[in-house]
């Protein structure tokens, strides 16, 4: 299952080998993930990110959990 990219969350060759960053920074949506789950606030990440918003803190956490997530099956 292949999860596509968001308005928020791009891939691009060019930026960090291609990995999800939000879009128009290098900021990789696993860095934002990996910095609530260290127990960074969403508060202490924008101070620390001007560029971000909380937005894209909620797009990076949706698109890591449709990462990790896996199709449901339903038999008829």
């Amino acid at each position: 299952m292949q999860v596509l990219p968001t308005s928020r969350i791009v891939m691009n060759p060019a930026i960090c080998g291609g990995r999800p960053t939000i879009a128009g920074t290098r900021i990789r949506a696993s860095d934002i993930v990996e910095m609530l789950a260290n127990g960074a606030t969403e508060a202490e990440i924008l101070a620390d990110f001007d560029e971000l918003t909380a937005e894209d803190i909620k797009e990076a956490m949706l698109f890591a959990a449709r990462s990790i997530g896996h199709p449901v099956l339903q038999v008829a």
